[in-house]
């Protein structure tokens, strides 16, 4: 039987055992100011990636097999290009000892000496001074996954990441599991849910550094199930907790306005119903924590990301060069004031100017409303392409994954000891992200956006 099956899978498998020491090697001998050897790995990485998929499209479960070991690999490293996980730990130990997070500031415990929580020093030392010195803005749902990484290891701070580790990955399988589904019901090939399972990207980034988009995307793709199968009550449930995940997806709400007002089935007041079971639930989520303090630490936290911090942005970066030029100082705080407000403005003509009818027109919708927020932030950090590139299967557009790939490039900011951003490698990144996307607008608008694309490589 083995045999058999080494005779009929002898180059995937090959694929296979070469992708899990690539992952190791990523995964425990990479230092992240070692760009050299990083990016080799990547490129190795997603030539692999492409191999398999390529080589077993109809094989589904050994793609899923391959997904599944892929992020094994990863289960007892430390994260090694983020330190976010350690602001987690933190958050959920203090969950776990009755303390509000959203309420108090690491750099403020360690400095008194009395943090309630164990290895305080060491969460604070791997964090950073500039988190430690920041109010928590993740929400609820994310708390509660810190706070059952705090609940099975509250004393070790590899534990924890194992514990979020597993945490992802589950909600991995569920994104696999509803895609796959979805996928089915708009009748489109299934092989297109491991441009993301699959995808190097998305395994290093939210497995392997342990950011919680996965568990956004999850129910992101869940309730556009949801919705593809009627259930636009438990649509709006499942959307308002990826919301209480990560806010980001507020952003797509204006989006479901054509679906719910011009679609088959039109009706006003099921989408006024919508907003209000959204919001009811987002509301619930955020109750247990919810205070005058919280409110003011939480706009503040939000505000500061906005108008303080600048990393690997596109348009913002021209409009800072611009600004020098005339007034000759960082106009981040005014940019962070009006940006805002043109991606309303350009998620509003997407809302009312294009068809949205039906749901991969949603989809794609969508897919450009989070692109056109990331094009004109001030801070794009590289797991946030996970939102993109997850809708993107579902569409014809497959600039995210090109994104996905170049967005390595970002992490030469970590070959300098005191962390500065190669602008050049920068305009890279985005001139090869704009050009494929210019293209692909061109290409996609002569045909009708009413039919499904019926393959994620044509």
């Amino acid at each position: 039987m083995m045999l058999q099956v080494w005779k009929n899978n002898r180059f995937s498998i090959l694929l296979l055992l070469l992708g899990i020491l690539f992952y190791w090697s990523f995964a425990f001998q990479l230092e992240r100011t070692d760009f050299i050897k990083m990016i080799t790995l990547w490129a190795g990485l997603f030539i692999i990636a492409y191999k398999i998929i390529q080589e077993n499209a109809d094989n589904w479960k050994l793609l899923a097999i391959a997904a599944l070991l892929f992020r094994i690999v990863f289960l007892f490293a430390i994260p090694n290009l983020s330190q976010d996980f350690y602001r987690f730990i933190w958050d959920g130990r203090m969950l776990l000892e009755g303390f509000n997070p959203y309420l108090s500031l690491p750099e403020v415990w360690v400095a008194q000496g009395n943090t309630p929580i164990a290895q305080a020093q060491e969460l604070y030392n791997g964090m950073g001074q500039l988190n430690g010195s920041h109010y928590t803005n993740y929400p609820p749902i994310s708390q509660l996954c810190y706070f059952i990484a705090a609940l099975f290891a509250s004393k070790s701070i590899l534990g924890s990441a194992m514990v979020f580790r597993v945490l992802i990955i589950l909600a991995d399988i569920g994104t696999f599991f509803y895609g796959k589904k979805l996928l089915e019901a708009l009748k489109l090939p299934v092989k297109n849910i491991f441009w993301y399972i699959l995808n190097p990207f998305i395994i290093i980034e939210l497995t392997g550094n342990l950011h919680f988009e996965a568990v956004m995307v999850f129910f992101i793709i869940w309730s556009l199930y949801l919705l593809q199968k009627g259930y636009w009550y438990w649509t709006a449930i499942v959307l308002a907790l990826s919301v209480s995940v990560k806010l980001i997806p507020l952003l797509f709400l204006p989006l479901f306005f054509q679906k719910f007002v011009m679609g088959e089935k039109r009706s006003l007041p099921k989408l006024m119903m919508f907003y209000g079971i959204v919001i009811i639930t987002v509301f619930l989520t955020f109750a247990p924590f919810l205070s005058g303090e919280f409110f003011h630490n939480f706009k503040r936290t939000i505000t500061l990301w906005f108008q303080n911090f600048e990393f690997n942005a596109s348009i913002f970066f021209i409009i800072r060069w611009i600004g020098y030029q005339i007034v000759g100082w960082n106009v981040i705080e005014t940019a962070g004031k009006i940006l805002p407000l043109v991606t309303i403005t350009i998620l509003l003509g997407l809302t009312f100017f294009r068809q949205n009818k039906t749901t991969v027109q949603l989809i794609t919708a969508m897919v450009l409303g989070i692109c056109t927020y990331y094009f004109l932030s001030t801070t794009v950090h590289p797991w946030y392409i996970a939102v993109p590139l997850s809708l993107c299967v579902f569409t014809r557009y497959k600039f995210p994954m090109i994104w996905s790939f170049v967005i390595i490039l970002s992490y030469t900011a970590y070959i300098h000891p005191d962390f500065k951003e190669n602008l050049w490698m920068v305009g890279l990144e985005y001139g090869i992200v704009f050009s494929v996307l210019g293209w692909e607008i061109y290409k996609n608008s002569k045909v009708s956006k009413s039919v499904p694309t019926t393959s994620f490589l044509n």
